[in-house]
């Protein structure tokens, strides 16, 4: 049965978004914040800021207007950098029909409270049902119509599978859990461990130190997130292992290409001035930090990040902090 759908968030994750649910024989509309952003892309049908060189259909409604975007709206696609997440929810609390559901897409953690985007999008909407889709998943693959796996979560009896339904297709596989935190953690944090990955390949390190920054980033992800009540294999799933791996390796990652910046000794701020889309590695690298050492859960590979690139510490130095450290288990 056709849903009406609207994507709150005009970037390149909800554009192709939009392309998977309008394919589906879904009503799709997209909102953005600017009706000057919102014009053009009505007008060419396509949104040459976010995801450039990529027809859109027709058929998809772009708008700016909260209203619009709310009235009679069956499911609502949360696209939305964490950064401006509470804002943006905000902006439309009271404006969406008590019977729509929502889904998180957005990877991370709140910068204030440090809680994940369903529990704000659940307090903030006021509604118990809100789902989370994360997993290996580049926008500019899935718009192009790649072969691409991911996992919808949700607590409510039910509304994994509902939605799950909704948002499968042919090119995109969507499997359903239960795993909410789990899920949500994994596309959180694997940013941050992508930007690790990204400045070891700035500074000339090898496959090696890839891998290893890799398996030890899963290993912190997973302990954090079992502290956080995660189950621990959930982490070695699609938005664990599988979205790491992406995110560590691809040339479309923004916080990989933003770590390797870094270590060729850009400083991040002359960085950062050149993005237009999120690089929520670089938010959020403090939000995970601050959370796992208020749990008394060791996370170096995290720890380091932030110290790079928030508080002056060396890619250098960093790479010394954790090679010098004690001699452990595997296990510990």
């Amino acid at each position: 049965m056709s849903k009406r759908i609207t994507v709150v968030g005009d970037g390149g994750w909800g554009t192709a978004l939009a392309l998977v649910l309008h394919g589906n024989g879904h009503a799709v509309t997209v909102w953005g914040p600017f009706a000057e952003v919102i014009a053009p892309i009505n007008a060419t049908h396509e949104n040459e800021t976010y995801l450039p060189g990529i027809q859109l259909p027709a058929g998809i409604r772009w708008t700016a207007d909260r209203a619009e975007a709310a009235a009679d709206c069956d499911i609502a696609v949360l696209a939305i950098p964490t950064r401006y997440f509470r804002p943006v929810l905000d902006s439309f609390a009271g404006r969406f029909p008590d019977r729509c559901r929502f889904v998180s897409v957005a990877k991370g953690l709140d910068q204030s409270s440090h809680e994940r985007m369903s529990v704000v999008a659940q307090a903030v909407l006021d509604s118990p049902h809100v789902a989370v889709l994360s997993g290996p998943s580049h926008a500019e693959e899935v718009a192009r119509g790649i072969p691409t796996a991911v996992v919808m979560a949700a607590e409510e009896a039910g509304l994994s599978q509902e939605l799950q339904a909704v948002f499968a297709a042919p090119l995109f596989r969507v499997y359903s859990a239960d795993d909410v935190i789990g899920v949500e953690l994994g596309g959180a944090l694997k940013n941050v461990i992508a930007i690790a990955v990204g400045m070891a390949d700035g500074l000339g390190f090898g496959d090696n130190t890839r891998a290893a920054l890799i398996t030890r980033g899963l290993a912190e992800m997973t302990r954090l997130g079992v502290a956080l009540g995660a189950q621990p294999t959930t982490f070695a799933g699609l938005s664990g292992m599988g979205d790491l791996i992406v995110t560590c390796t691809s040339q479309h990652s923004r916080n990989r290409g933003v770590g390797e910046r870094i270590g060729r000794g850009e400083p991040v701020a002359t960085i950062m001035d050149g993005f237009k889309q999120a690089v929520e590695g670089v938010w959020n690298c403090a939000a995970a930090s601050e959370l796992a050492a208020g749990l008394g859960i060791d996370v170096p590979v995290t720890r380091e990040v932030f110290a790079i690139v928030h508080q002056g510490k060396t890619p250098q130095d960093g790479v010394s902090a954790l090679l010098e450290r004690d001699l452990k288990s595997e296990r510990a």
